[in-house]
């Protein structure tokens, strides 16, 4: 019986996946009649308009014609998915594109919920710069997101660096260091226990200590990548509705 049901809904979904197919070949519904009709229908009826009613009407010998309506319904169903991946496509600088390096695939699979608000994600870096000075530092993923364009970073023409504009800042060789509020964290940089990072959503405090636990709602993930000498994330969820 279970072997049965398994074969009856894959030849559904095939079926189903077929008419699909169908639905986005015609743009009109008389479109889609005329497929049905060959040069020995119109020989014969000698009216394509009346040849097209008799389809609809299902005076076929074989096949299930669609009704008008349910054409209808399922073109428009796959005109709103189409435009749904399309806008989806536009918004998430990620979609498309083939991530082979574990932190770019792992920046990906937060970029939804970081431009959404359902997370506020912090990123650690440290690695080299343009000059081959060790830098480090903290950045909010969710601010970055929504200040420049990330494509170049998910398609490998820029490395996502950290800046003295971000979080956290500091260079190795030069000493300079820097922290700064974003719209999703205040930095506490004067603190006797190491740097910490308020949400000023939920007001939680994130630590970064990699001794200690990051706090409430909020988890942190190191990453292996070939791109970085370091990567570590901190993805924190607030309990506010957005």
């Amino acid at each position: 019986m279970g072997n049965s049901t398994a074969l009856g809904d894959s030849m559904e979904e095939e079926g189903s996946t077929a008419m699909d197919g169908i639905i986005t070949e015609f743009n009109i519904y008389e479109d889609y009649l005329n497929s049905w009709i060959g040069p020995k229908d119109l020989y014969y009826i000698e009216d394509e308009k009346l040849a097209r009613q008799l389809v609809e009407l299902g005076y076929r010998s074989s096949g299930e014609v669609l009704k008008r309506e349910e054409f209808e319904t399922r073109k428009a169903a796959a005109e709103a998915l189409r435009l749904s991946n399309k806008t989806q496509q536009k918004t998430l600088a990620s979609a498309g594109k083939e991530l082979k390096d574990n932190f770019l695939r792992a920046l990906a699979e937060r970029e939804e919920a970081n431009r959404s608000g359902k997370m506020t994600s912090i990123i650690f870096i440290r690695d080299q710069n343009s000059h081959g000075q060790e830098i480090s530092g903290y950045i909010d993923y969710s601010h970055r997101l929504r200040s420049e364009d990330f494509e170049p970073y998910f398609s490998g023409k820029k490395r996502l660096l950290p800046r003295p504009t971000d979080l956290s800042f500091y260079n190795w060789k030069t000493q300079v260091a820097t922290s700064n509020d974003t719209t999703n964290y205040q930095a506490i940089a004067e603190n006797p226990t190491g740097l910490l990072f308020k949400n000023k959503r939920d007001r939680k405090i994130l630590n970064v200590d990699p001794k200690a636990s990051p706090g409430d709602n909020s988890f942190r993930t190191t990453i292996s990548s070939d791109l970085y000498l370091q990567c570590v994330i901190y993805d924190h969820n607030t309990r506010m509705k957005v």
